[in-house]
């Protein structure tokens, strides 16, 4: 419990006791850890922070190289004092613990890049001049793509944005009004409310705003093959007094940006195909196209510079493999600086500042960007990114680097590595067909080549990526789905026999995974090409599924989980290999041992709090647990039950636990159910409605007395959530769970947790009914594709334990002041 907690990041006294636990479970010794599919390091990370020996290993290069600066060079020169301060130091100065000497020199060498840069291609950047008089540093210059309009009798060019709102603050709308000019369109710059025009591009096509004629989609993805989507400057946005300027686009700043394109730019292109990848039909077919000619001057210049300060750090009395290390932290500040100045960075009119390529791990077409300014003081900018870098090293995660050195591996996960045995093995795989790392990786590991390569010879010697060992089932890449299949299953099996060799004797294999299910066989049973591809690669591999912790992992402000039902857990499968003698089921006794166990665990993960939207990835576990503690489970036939067909009847048996529990529910809120089932909020007939309540004991007459129901015109319809939070007082607490349930959804949503705990501190009995009731519509929700229905009841779930807790703060505040 203090090992989570922030805080105790660099908690000695905490890390100690850790550690005297983790050795008392090893005869005395801190065993070494192994992550073979280390990403961004983080499991290595909290390995060495632990005081193990980590060992990160990563085919694709760009992972390697981040794993070397998490984990490798900050232990390398800990301790050791900055070159740049050399002059201080010979006058008695501070003393540098940790990484804050590398950290010291990292932050002086890129300024020393900045102050270069500005003489170099400062021109490029102009200031903005304000219509008061004045200048003011330029923080964005806005762009839209423009098409030559299909209507013959326009022959204008028509620019392609998603949104004219500049700025949504409360009070400080401000937004564009075309005026069209000629064969051209303007934009001037409104402030205060008002009701700007809708965007003219969607996934249908776009719309001229000077002849209001249609642009179909077709038209403009074969003016962008032909490379005829031209820019246009709309708005320069500036920095004022502690707010945003907006002026409009002016001569001088569209030719400020009027460049060639630089020498020396990664010549590499984008895959044909590939997951995620969404921009080659528009024309941008290599990953300088997805740049402007005066980011890519920028992007060249720092490029350039990162080989040059590492020169001065040697010609400052640095040795030759410290200077390395800088430049390697400098080479990662450049490529932050290409996600967030490239050509598909939005302009987030919430923040008013640009936003970064990769919000998710895909490369979407963006239609009007924001080119941010790297020689400002703002988003996206040089000096922020250092500033970054600098504030990463300052964390307490820093203060423990001088227990263990790490390591990190370019490798293969079905190869070994020399010298690393009896090792703990904690991952978290790829996931089947999701994300296809290597291909969006080059997008970072062209520059990182082309700013850091002549360092690294070996790990940056192919030209792009390594792509044929990728662990990924990519069609486009092996010909068909099922040839990707059958290499993932292959690869993910070599790769989990390879591990069982190197793993340390008694002590489990723990994979992360967080994949969603989304498929449906012929049998309407939820299953998952990806789960299955593991799960049977695990079980291959002579592995026994025999524990599984759901653990909240992913941010729920990322992108992805933006109004979507999006997972929020990954389930850690905790894998020991199989009992030799592991013995034979049928169908019959596999099911019977599902029935004895997912209840029970069920009802634990509820209780757990795991969000209504993970607990089916949840449940995979204890079923699998069943499945896997025996050698086979066959069929009638007496063939081997697959994995997606046990899959399918873990689904089965979690619904049939669901429904069971409805049986606890008052018959109001069951007929509820049914109804909701059959027709959400929409209105049905009357007599299919009756029919129902007369199943479930109650009657249409009573469901409106209580008013859960409207009912009209031979129709009924349940009341919607804020039908039945139609005022601020609390619903009756006798009354049925389903308007309990309902009001607190609605109060969660509209009016935070504070009152949606205010309805339950009102329903102490129902506290449990209301929860389950969360998980029963939440499932019912997402297998009929409503979405924001499911995402209500997922948050009430997610939220119940701080809803409980302010439950109870405010039943304690009412009893003292009955006391009183």
């Amino acid at each position: 419990g203090e090992l989570v907690l922030w805080e105790n990041s660099a908690n000695e006294r905490v890390l100690n006791a850790a550690r005297a636990e983790i050795r008392m479970s090893f005869g005395g010794d801190l065993p070494p850890v192994l992550d073979p599919f280390a990403g961004g390091g983080s499991i290595p990370l909290e390995a060495q922070r632990l005081g193990l020996e980590a060992h990160a290993g990563d085919l694709n290069p760009v992972a390697v190289m981040i794993c070397k600066a998490l984990i490798e060079l900050p232990y390398k020169f800990r301790g050791q004092a900055p070159v740049s301060k050399r002059h201080e130091l010979s006058m008695g100065g501070e003393s540098w613990p940790g990484a804050r000497g590398l950290a010291a020199d990292i932050r002086h060498y890129g300024e020393w890049m900045l102050r270069q840069a500005k003489r170099r291609i400062g021109h490029l950047y102009p200031v903005a001049a304000l219509p008061q008089g004045g200048q003011a540093p330029v923080i964005a210059w806005l762009w839209a793509r423009t098409v030559a309009c299909p209507n013959p009798a326009c022959g204008g060019r028509a620019p392609l944005l998603r949104s004219f709102v500049l700025s949504s603050k409360a009070g400080k709308r401000v937004w564009m009004r075309p005026v069209p000019r000629g064969k051209q369109v303007e934009f001037e710059i409104v402030q205060g409310d008002g009701a700007p025009e809708e965007g003219t591009v969607s996934r249908t096509g776009g719309r001229c705003l000077l002849c209001g004629s249609p642009i179909p989609l077709a038209h403009i993805r074969t003016e962008g093959r032909a490379g005829r989507l031209g820019p246009q400057l709309m708005t320069v946005v500036a920095e004022g007094q502690r707010e945003r300027i907006y002026l409009p686009a002016n001569a001088e700043h569209t030719r400020a940006a009027d460049v060639p394109p630089p020498a020396g730019v990664p010549p590499t292109d984008l895959p044909k195909e590939a997951l995620g990848f969404r921009v080659q039909n528009y024309g941008l077919t290599h990953h300088a196209d997805l740049f402007t000619p005066r980011q890519l001057t920028a992007m060249v210049t720092f490029s350039d510079l990162v080989m040059e300060a590492r020169d001065q750090v040697i010609a400052d009395g640095g040795r030759e493999e410290y200077a390395n290390a800088v430049a390697t932290y400098l080479g990662f500040v450049v490529d932050k600086q290409a996600d967030l100045a490239n050509s598909l960075c939005r302009w987030d009119p919430t923040v008013q500042c640009p936003h970064q390529l990769f919000a998710r791990q895909a490369i979407p077409m963006v239609w009007d960007f924001a080119e941010g300014n790297p020689l400002g003081a703002s988003s996206g900018s040089w000096q922020v990114l250092l500033r970054n870098l600098d504030n990463a090293f300052a964390s307490p995660l820093f203060e423990f680097l001088r227990q263990r050195p790490g390591e990190s591996h370019q490798l293969d996960a079905t190869t070994s590595l020399d010298g690393v045995t009896r090792a703990v093995i904690c991952t978290d795989p790829p996931y089947y067909d999701n994300i296809g790392y290597a291909n969006l990786a080059d997008f970072f590991y062209a520059w990182l080549r082309r700013s850091i390569g002549k360092l690294y010879p070996e790990t940056f010697a192919t030209v792009l990526t390594p792509k044929r060992e990728e662990l990924v089932a990519d069609p486009q890449r092996s010909g068909c789905k099922n040839a990707a299949k059958e290499g993932f299953e292959n690869g993910f099996r070599a790769a989990v026999e390879n591990l069982v060799k190197v793993s340390a004797p008694r002590v489990p294999i723990t994979i992360f995974y967080a994949f969603k299910q989304s498929e449906t066989d012929g049998d309407d049973h939820v299953a998952s090409t990806g789960w299955e591809t593991m799960l049977k690669g695990l079980i291959d591999s002579g592995l026994a599924i025999t524990g599984t912790w759901p653990v909240r992992t992913e941010a729920s402000n990322r992108m992805r989980a933006q109004d979507s039902n999006a997972l929020a857990s990954s389930v850690v499968l905790v894998c020991r290999p199989r009992a030799e003698r592991a013995g034979v089921t049928d169908r019959r006794g596999f099911l019977s041992g599902l029935k004895a166990t997912l209840p029970d665990r069920l009802r634990l993960l509820q209780q757990g709090a795991i969000a209504p939207v993970d607990l089916a990835q949840a449940a995979i576990g204890p079923g699998m647990e069943v499945y896997s503690r025996y050698e086979r489970v066959l069929e009638s036939d007496g063939t081997a039950m697959p994995v997606r067909i046990a899959l399918g009847l873990i689904n089965q048996v979690l619904d049939e636990v669901l429904a069971e529990q409805e049986g606890e529910f008052d018959p109001d809120t069951r007929w509820a159910i049914s109804w909701f089932e059959q027709h959400g909020f929409t209105d049905g007939p009357f007599g299919d409605a009756e029919t129902l309540s007369k199943a479930r004991n109650t009657a249409i007459g009573h469901l409106q007395e209580v008013g859960l129901v409207a009912a009209k015109a031979s129709r009924v319809r349940l009341r919607s959530r804020p039908e039945l939070d139609r005022n601020d007082d609390p619903p009756d607490p006798a009354g049925p769970v389903w308007a309990l349930t309902q009001v607190t959804a609605n109060r969660l949503e509209t009016r935070g947790e504070r009152a949606a705990a205010e309805v339950v501190a009102t329903c102490p009995n129902a506290r449990e009914s209301i929860h389950d009731l969360a998980y029963r519509l939440h499932g019912i929700a997402q297998k009929q594709g409503r979405t924001s229905d499911a995402v209500c009841y997922n948050a009430l779930g997610t939220s119940w334990p701080e809803i409980q807790r302010l439950a109870r703060e405010i039943r304690r505040g009412a009893r003292q002041e009955s006391m009183l």
